[in-house]
C-alpha cells in the first residue's frame, strides 16, 4: 500500500466507505484497525479484504455499480492483478451477525471449489435465503 502506483486507490478508501455507509441497504462493514487478522487467516500479506453485510443483494450491487463507488472502481487494473481464483463471495448471515475472516475464507474456498452455490455465490448467480437455508453443503 506504500508504493507510488497504490496512492491513488489509497487516497479514496475513506471515501468509498463514506459512501458504503451512507448507502441505502449498508448495515456493516470491517473497519481497517482490525484488518491485521486477515494476513494470518489468508496467509498473504499482499491482499486487502473488505467484508460488509448488506440488507440485500440489490443493496450490494447498487453500491457497487450505481454510485459514487463506481468511478474507482473501473480503475481497478491500475492497481490490482487479475486473480485467478474467485475473488469475492456473497452469502446470508444472521441478522446482527458480523462475518469473520475465516467465514470469508471458507466461503471463499467454497466458491473456488465447488462454484456459485447458494452456499457461496457471486452476482452471476443470486440464490434467496429459503435455497442457502435448504441447501445441503458439499463435505
Amino acid at each position: 500500500m506504500d508504493d507510488p502506483i497504490m496512492q491513488d486507490f489509497v487516497n479514496n478508501v475513506d471515501k468509498m466507505n463514506a459512501i458504503a455507509d451512507a448507502s441505502e441497504g449498508f448495515i456493516w462493514r470491517l473497519k481497517d484497525e482490525d484488518k491485521d487478522e486477515a494476513i494470518f487467516v489468508f496467509k498473504d500479506d499482499s491482499i486487502i479484504i473488505n467484508l460488509s453485510v448488506w440488507e440485500n443483494l440489490d443493496a450490494l450491487f447498487n453500491y457497487t455499480y450505481k454510485s459514487g463507488h463506481i468511478e474507482v472502481f473501473k480503475r481497478k487494473k491500475e492497481w490490482f492483478s487479475k486473480m485467478k481464483l474467485m475473488h469475492m463471495a456473497f452469502w446470508y448471515v444472521p441478522k446482527g451477525y458480523e462475518p469473520t475472516f475465516q467465514d470469508a475464507k471458507h466461503r471463499l474456498d467454497y466458491l473456488n471449489t465447488y462454484g456459485d452455490t447458494p452456499y457461496a455465490f457471486s452476482f452471476k448467480n443470486k440464490f434467496s435465503l429459503a435455497e442457502a437455508l435448504t441447501y445441503k453443503k458439499q463435505l
